[in-house]
């Protein structure tokens, strides 16, 4: 199943689900459910999974809505769920080893990393960094080389994956090229981060290792850059990436953490205000974004 989070113009959320038939539901139609987190919450104390739980709220009630009435209600499409963090793998892709190595005065760690047992995980936003779909993201105004990075992301309760969506984990090359040392700056600013446009539970993935990803850029109405990749292509997997983080360090229920890119623009290529960028990952849908400069 899919879930989907609207909010009204008074703040109120919305979560939607969506079956395997494309029905739509409202599941906060009598029921205190604002968000992927708190259903996480509710299947564990009773012992069920997610989808099971959300399966009975939907025989025991008429939560069916079409999208002509999420419209009519003036609700909006926005994140998923609001991380109380977001954590970043990098290195994780070949493609994206040797790019960064291209582009860094110093290439030698990005090699190593590639190849360790332990992983390159950073803490990438906080809440008010990360948007949803359809707001901007951003790129610096002091750097000169900014590209989207497409990625397949999960959600963490208790240490465990509960479901997956799409990210689009923003940097500047050319700040972290400058120097590694840089890369909070080059990874950690308002609007450096998007996730959508929903949550699939983890249950109804049946492979995250095998998911088709695609990442296209627009500029004044025409494509100026497209890539695709394969989850299959990644070096590491989500649960050793979720080990990782969360070994001798608690992270919050509802954490996300983006798994690394295989997709990366050329290197004369960097994004502008305006750009707007697609990406799509197989079983999880689009997470389309305009950029801005901030």
């Amino acid at each position: 199943m899919k879930y989907f989070r609207y909010r009204n113009a008074q703040g109120d959320a919305h979560l939607i689900v969506q079956d395997e038939t494309g029905g739509l539901f409202d599941l906060t139609r009598d029921a205190p459910v604002e968000g992927f987190t708190d259903l996480v919450r509710w299947a564990r104390l009773m012992g069920q999974s997610v989808d099971g739980l959300v399966g009975n709220l939907l025989r025991n009630g008429d939560r069916r809505v079409s999208s002509a009435e999420l419209i009519g209600q003036g609700l909006q499409l926005g994140r998923p769920l609001v991380p109380p963090e977001v954590w970043a793998a990098g290195v994780t892709y070949r493609k994206s080893r040797d790019e960064r190595e291209r582009e860094s005065e110093t290439p030698d760690p990005y090699a190593k990393v590639y190849r360790a047992e332990r992983p390159e995980i950073f803490l990438k936003a906080t809440p008010a960094r990360c948007v949803g779909p359809g707001e901007a993201v951003g790129v610096r105004g002091d750097s000169g080389w900014d590209v989207p990075e497409a990625e397949l992301a999960f959600i963490l309760h208790d240490g465990r994956i509960t479901g997956f969506t799409a990210g689009n984990d923003v940097s500047s090359r050319s700040i972290e090229g400058a120097n590694p040392l840089y890369l909070p700056q080059a990874k950690i600013y308002r609007r450096c981060c998007s996730i959508g446009p929903c949550i699939v539970s983890a249950g109804s993935v049946a492979d995250p290792h095998n998911l088709a990803v695609s990442c296209e850029i627009f500029r004044d109405g025409d494509r100026v850059f497209s890539g695709e990749t394969s989850t299959s292509r990644m070096v590491r997997t989500c649960e050793e990436l979720a080990g990782f983080l969360t070994r001798h360090n608690t992270v919050p229920d509802g954490t996300v953490v983006l798994t690394g890119t295989g997709i990366v623009p050329h290197q004369e290529f960097s994004l502008q205000p305006g750009d707007r960028v697609r990406i799509e990952i197989e079983d999880i849908g689009i997470l389309e974004n305009p950029v801005v400069q901030v």
